[in-house]
C-alpha cells in the first residue's frame, strides 16, 4: 500500500487550517487541508512500518498517522492542537468522532512551554527580517500575534479558540503592514506576558491524561487488526 492510498483510503479526520480556520482569509489565500490517517494494523507487523506522515494528494495538504499525531498532542504541539478546534471539518469517520472527543484530553500546562518556543523561534525570524530588510514579513507576524492570543486563552479559560475573534480588523490590518513594527513588537511581548501570567493560576491540568490517549489508540489498533 503506498503513502497516497493511505490517505486517500484511510482518513479519520481533516479539517482545513491557516487562515480560512482563523477567520483571517483574503482572496489569495490557499486552502491548507490537515488530517489523520489509521494505517491497518497488519501493516505495522512488517519489517517496513508505515509511514508517520505523509505530504498531498492534493497541494497544501498535510496528514499524520494517528499514533504520531497523538503523540505531539500530548506534547501540546500548536500546530497538532490547532487542528482538533477547526471549524472547518472536510472528513471524520466515527474513530475520528473518538478522536475529536479527546480534545481535552491532550491539554495542559505544556502548551505554555511549547507555544512560547514555537513563538519565540518565530519571533527570532521576524526579526532577522527587520534586520535585513527594514520590516517583517506582515503574514507571518500576523499569525505569530494571532498564536500567542490563542496561548493566552487557553491558558485563562482551559479551551482553545483558534479564530481571531474581536481581534480580526487589528490583525488583518498588521498583515497589510498598516502597523508599524515597534507597536506589532510590543503587542507580542504583552501578549507573552500576558500568558505567563496566567500559567499558574489556570484551569488546565499540568499534565495531559496520557491513559486516557492511550487506551483510545489501543482499542483502535485491536479494532483495526480484527
Amino acid at each position: 500500500m503506498d503513502d497516497l492510498t493511505l490517505v486517500r483510503d484511510h482518513t479519520i479526520y481533516s479539517c482545513v487550517m491557516g487562515s480560512r480556520a482563523f477567520g483571517l482569509a483574503t482572496e489569495a489565500s490557499d486552502t491548507d487541508v490537515r488530517g489523520v490517517y489509521l494505517a491497518p494494523t497488519p501493516l505495522f507487523w512488517r519489517f517496513e512500518k508505515p509511514p508517520t506522515h505523509v505530504e498531498g494528494p492534493r497541494d497544501e495538504e498535510f496528514s499524520w498517522e494517528l499514533e504520531r499525531f497523538c503523540e505531539l498532542a500530548l506534547r501540546s504541539n500548536p500546530n497538532v492542537l490547532e487542528c482538533l478546534h477547526s471549524p472547518l471539518v472536510q472528513r471524520v469517520t466515527p474513530v475520528g468522532e473518538e478522536l475529536l472527543a479527546l480534545r481535552g484530553a491532550f491539554l495542559s500546562r505544556r502548551a505554555h512551554t511549547s507555544f512560547t518556543q514555537y513563538a519565540k523561534s518565530q519571533h527570532g525570524k521576524l526579526l532577522a527580517d527587520v534586520r535585513v530588510h527594514g520590516a517583517p514579513r506582515w503574514k507571518h507576524a500576523m499569525h505569530l500575534l494571532r498564536l500567542l492570543g490563542s496561548c493566552r486563552d487557553l491558558l485563562r479559560t482551559g479551551r482553545l479558540t483558534i479564530d481571531a475573534g474581536p481581534e480580526r480588523e487589528r490583525l488583518l490590518a498588521v498583515r497589510r503592514g498598516e502597523v508599524g513594527w515597534a507597536e506589532v513588537d510590543a503587542w507580542m511581548t504583552r501578549l507573552s506576558a500576558e500568558s505567563d501570567a496566567a500559567l499558574a493560576g489556570g484551569p488546565l491540568p499540568a499534565e495531559p491524561d496520557r491513559a486516557r490517549v492511550e487506551d483510545f489508540l489501543l482499542r483502535t489498533r485491536r479494532a483495526s487488526a480484527a
